[in-house]
């Protein structure tokens, strides 16, 4: 099976109808969940986007634990029978269904009281290659990978989302642990707070620029160019694996002319030899766009926000910011 395949749009639909977080404790208790021998809460996270959010918002209270190790493609995923023995044994699990299948089977067999599915959290969308605009290009057969793939997992490359999502993860971890639901709650608005500022910076950076079209490797910044009134043209769609078709690199060969697209970006921890490919082929300059689904030695920055202030440097700089 390929791993990298999503799971079915109605699936991840009927996941974001939940609403929030689904805890299986009764609602009333006020017992914390069994800690680990060092007294912390043990939180399993499935990849860098929600360890990222378990560390910022359990701080010292927590110890976590994740799945995807550093330089490890998250789509690659394949959990050893250790790993998945020790879901079992954890406090809380956070994951974002339709990422990683191979957790998310993991963990509907794990049974884990506390589990948090970061879709359940904000409101996800279709899409696919193209976000932001039509060029009134037909789609071929093969090629709508909005369709295929279904509802868009990533989330996380949108700050305003995200905040919505570590609302709800904060939310988890004070019910799970309610000893310490004040410190939770105080650093769940540090890092929403963080996050507003990050948003601002997109705002202000991308205001203005020469040209609102980027092109990238796979289509991860469907939320971001919505967000911030950008156009991105993916190489190929939601699913990083799939091979775009000659039609679709003709297509991209227009598009770059005809919007004065400058680079073709790729990412850190996926092949960039398409990315260079059609780059050399319209004399387009390439480079990072990091979709943060881990942090390596190659990564620009020691954390999320960090590789998403690279990330703006890198997109003021080849849309022409002004």
């Amino acid at each position: 099976m390929n791993v990298r395949r999503l799971i079915p749009s109605t699936a991840l639909a009927g996941a974001v109808t939940l609403g929030l977080v689904t805890l299986s404790a009764c609602a009333g208790t006020s017992d914390a969940a069994d800690k680990g021998s060092d007294g912390k809460l043990d939180v399993v996270a499935s990849f860098y986007p929600m360890q990222y959010l378990a560390e910022q918002i359990g701080g010292g209270h927590v110890a976590v634990d994740t799945l995807t190790k550093p330089g490890v493609e998250p789509h690659d995923l394949e959990l050893k029978p250790k790993q998945i023995g020790a879901l079992g044994e954890a406090d809380v699990v956070l994951y974002l269904k339709g990422v990683q299948p191979a957790v998310d089977e993991a963990i509907a067999q794990a049974g884990v009281e506390n589990t948090v599915d970061a879709t359940t959290l904000t409101k996800l969308e279709e899409h696919g290659t193209e976000v932001g605009h039509d060029h009134g290009h037909a789609e071929e057969e093969g090629h709508d990978h909005g369709s295929e793939a279904g509802a868009d997992p990533h989330v996380w490359l949108d700050p305003v989302k995200y905040a919505e999502v570590a609302k709800g993860v904060g939310s988890a971890l004070e019910k799970a642990d309610p000893a310490h639901a004040a410190d939770y709650r105080k650093n769940t608005e540090a890092l929403v707070k963080k996050l507003g500022a990050l948003d601002t910076e997109f705002e202000t950076g991308l205001r203005n620029t020469a040209t609102k079209t980027f092109i990238t490797t796979h289509s991860a910044f469907g939320y971001l160019a919505e967000r911030y009134g950008l156009e991105q043209e993916g190489i190929t769609g939601i699913d990083p694996e799939s091979e775009p078709s000659p039609a679709r690199i003709k297509e991209l060969q227009d598009i770059a002319k005809k919007d004065k697209v400058s680079t073709v970006f790729f990412e850190t921890l996926a092949s960039d030899k398409t990315a260079k490919t059609l780059a050399g082929d319209t004399g387009l300059k390439t480079d990072v766009l990091d979709p943060l689904e881990g942090i390596t030695d190659k990564s620009k920055g020691d954390d999320y926000i960090e590789v998403m202030q690279s990330n703006l440097a890198a997109l003021k700089k080849a849309l022409g910011a002004k």
